[in-house]
């Protein structure tokens, strides 16, 4: 429990902090999901959507190591596994 007005108005604060960050980290694996469904059943067809889901998550990722969201190690490693699974897919 606080003790001072400005206590009070910090618990307030993290909750809200809390919970745009959890929102904002649910939309990254929401799109990440999507993404690496959309890498697994490429073609000619859908190259297009790949590329902007591609495009999308790393801008996602990018924006949540740059607010302090994601750990900057943490967004490599989600845009490493995204390249490496379409490569792989790519090779075939």
């Amino acid at each position: 429990m606080a003790n001072t007005k400005s206590a009070e108005k910090r618990i307030q604060i993290n909750e809200r902090n809390r919970l745009r960050n959890k929102a904002y980290k649910s939309a990254i694996k929401t799109i990440y999901k999507k993404c690496l469904i959309a890498i697994n059943d490429v073609n000619e067809s859908n190259k297009a959507t790949v590329n902007e889901l591609l495009s999308l998550s790393y801008s996602k990722i990018d924006k949540a190591v740059q607010k302090g969201i994601l750990h900057p190690n943490t967004g490599a490693s989600k845009k490493s596994s995204l390249a490496k699974a379409l490569k792989k897919v790519r090779s075939n």
